[in-house]
């Protein structure tokens, strides 16, 4: 889950590739590093241990040159720890050749000790070096760089992007991806190479994807992409749909704060264009109903937090299109043998659509004849590539590690996903209630942001010192119990759980001692007098054992009053749609907690962005 970035033109390329790696240090930000061609044909390298500062303050006092052809990396560290040893790029062929790579080479042992065997020595422990070590040996045997490339790529296993130029070959760069990110933007007169497009949306909004065992070489005037057989193949031109300004801060503390703001937006934008006379239709699904009659089961599968947006995804479905859906955690999926046919649909979700766990579960599906679609945030990605059809999130950019935009648009998608089923099949006779309270949706969750806001960041300083956080849901509300709990590991590092709240009582409950925050998420009285009731129990247990309870209730609901220390209010909203409404507050409370602790919410540590490697 590493970033690259690179460039060939007209123009000096190291503050080309420091922008660029900036904009993709969300992918990684143990170290960084840049290559560079200069003016006098030789190829200078800097690396640093660290975030991408690091790097900056080393080129500061010593610039690589205006050479106009480089390569650019943001490392998380898989083989070797975070060291300026380790981090990208390698260097081979008596320092002439330069490889940068993001994934993961499971042969590269074996061809480590080939290579050593041949008096080959490394600085490194990385695969990567591996990689560049035996590109510097192809080269010198073949004298060209593509044909070299091709024979390397041929021998590697596991997922990879790499990059790699060469010193006798000024303004070009050649680069392949197996499982991982890469794609080409198109400028004039000079081009580009990037993990996503944000390493090159401040200079171009072309762009084109390229496919599995693909290989790219770019020149300023020229891209050429083969097979790894070397015949040529068409890649996808798609214009990006968002600008640079759209991954900046804007004045915002941190991207969080920005992305957890921009959620009515993120919401709207995955709603607009698919309601249509009182009615949800997916433009993208037009023509494909029958990827949803005669099913006979749902499967979706996803990891992390998209994996509480399809447990919010399954409820709904089920509800409107009365099919059974299961969820599934990816990286298990295919390797326990599921049962899984031409009647099966499975629905991967993924916010990069390069999440490499998923992207093995779908192609899993789909070799064994399953139907495919997936949820995705990133034009141009793989899943959706891989996929029979797709539905886009219209979130933007998230830059910050910790979901938060991201995740309101995929359970909105969902939720659109379960209403177009339930049109196509038959079994949702009258959706107009709903699809109102789709269309209500960004709205609610503005009156949130605006009404709560304070008040929660105020109770997060009020616990800066906190050690343990219990979040506790029933139904839709389980999940986003899941989510709170996550979002406060991933960025404020103290323990928190989330539990189905019916679950207390087989175990729970032996964790509750005074003084223990507690969220519990309420769920409307309107819709489930008993499912409400059976709440409200939950929170007179553990308050009756100490416990400090913080609710998350509907307006109105005054029942939850006696037994709360907090109340933290959200808009009516129908049962399927109060998810979206009721994360937003938990994610304010982590963002502030973090803060008050006086840490980076933005690049947590030891995590990534994109996890593009199993």
């Amino acid at each position: 889950m590493c970033g690259i970035v690179g460039y060939v033109g007209p123009r000096p390329s190291q503050d080309i590739l420091l922008a660029g790696l900036a904009r993709l240090e969300y992918r990684g930000y143990d170290s960084a590093g840049i290559a560079v061609i200069d003016e006098s044909g030789e190829l200078g390298m800097r690396k640093k241990a660290g975030k991408l500062k690091e790097l900056r303050d080393s080129l500061a006092t010593a610039a690589l040159g205006d050479g106009t052809t480089g390569i650019g990396h943001t490392r998380w560290a898989t083989h070797g720890g975070p060291t300026d040893v380790n981090a990208h790029p390698h260097l081979a062929d008596d320092d002439r050749l330069a490889v940068i790579h993001n994934g993961i080479i499971e042969n590269f042992a074996a061809l480590r000790d080939e290579l050593a065997a041949e008096g080959v020595t490394f600085r490194s422990e990385t695969d990567t070096e591996v990689a560049a070590a035996l590109l510097g040996r192809e080269y010198r045997r073949t004298g060209d760089l593509q044909q070299a490339f091709r024979d390397v790529v041929n021998r590697l296993e596991g997922a990879f992007t790499l990059l790699a130029m060469h010193k006798d070959h000024p303004g070009l760069v050649v680069g392949a991806r197996r499982n991982s990110p890469l794609v080409i933007g198109l400028g004039e007169g000079e081009n580009f190479l990037g993990s996503d497009v944000a390493a090159f949306v401040e200079h171009t909004r072309k762009a084109l994807a390229i496919g599995q065992d693909q290989i790219v070489a770019i020149t300023p005037s020229e891209v050429t992409v083969t097979d790894f057989d070397g015949n040529p193949v068409e890649a996808a031109p798609f214009d990006v749909s968002w600008d640079a300004a759209a991954a900046e801060k804007g004045g915002w503390s941190s991207f969080m704060a920005k992305e957890v703001a921009e959620q009515p937006e993120a919401v709207g934008n995955t709603i607009r264009g698919r309601i249509k006379d009182g009615q949800v239709v997916i433009p993208e699904l037009d023509g494909m109903d029958e990827l949803f009659t005669g099913i006979r089961r749902v499967i979706i599968t996803a990891c992390g937090t998209a994996s509480y947006a399809a447990l919010v995804g399954k409820y709904a479905i089920e509800q409107w299109a009365r099919v059974p859906v299961d969820v599934e955690l990816a990286h298990e999926f295919r390797y326990r043998d599921p049962v899984i046919g031409d009647d099966t649909l499975v629905v991967s979700i993924s916010q990069s659509g390069e999440t490499m766990d998923t992207l093995m579960a779908v192609k899993y599906a789909r070799e064994r004849g399953a139907r495919t679609l997936s949820i995705c945030n990133t034009q141009g990605a793989t899943i959706p590539r891989e996929s029979d059809a797709v539905v886009y999130t219209h979130a933007g950019p998230e830059v910050a590690v910790a979901s938060t935009k991201a995740f309101s648009a995929q359970i909105t998608a969902l939720l659109l996903l379960g209403l177009h089923m339930g049109r196509v099949r038959a079994t949702l006779s009258d959706a107009s209630a709903e699809v109102a309270e789709l269309a209500a949706l960004p709205e609610k969750i503005a009156t949130v942001l605006s009404e709560e806001h304070d008040h929660v960041e105020q109770l997060a300083h009020w616990m800066a010192d906190t050690r343990s956080v219990l979040f506790l849901g029933r139904h839709v509300g389980f999940p986003i119990a899941l989510e709170g709990a996550l979002k406060l590991k991933e960025i404020s590092y103290i323990h928190a759980e989330g539990f189905a709240a019916g679950e207390l009582k087989h175990g729970p409950i032996a964790l509750i001692e005074p003084g223990q925050p507690v969220f519990v998420i309420v769920p409307s009285p309107r819709h489930s007098a008993l499912i409400h009731s059976k709440v409200v129990s939950n929170i007179q247990e553990i308050r009756a054992r100490g416990a400090r309870v913080i609710v998350v209730a509907e307006e109105g609901d005054a029942a939850v009053l006696p037994y709360a220390d907090e109340v933290i209010r959200i808009p009516l909203a129908g049962a399927m749609f109060e998810p979206v409404l009721a994360v937003v507050p938990l994610q304010i409370f982590a963002m502030a907690l973090a803060t008050a602790k006086g840490l980076d919410v933005d690049q947590p540590r030891n995590l990534a962005k994109s996890v593009t490697v199993e």
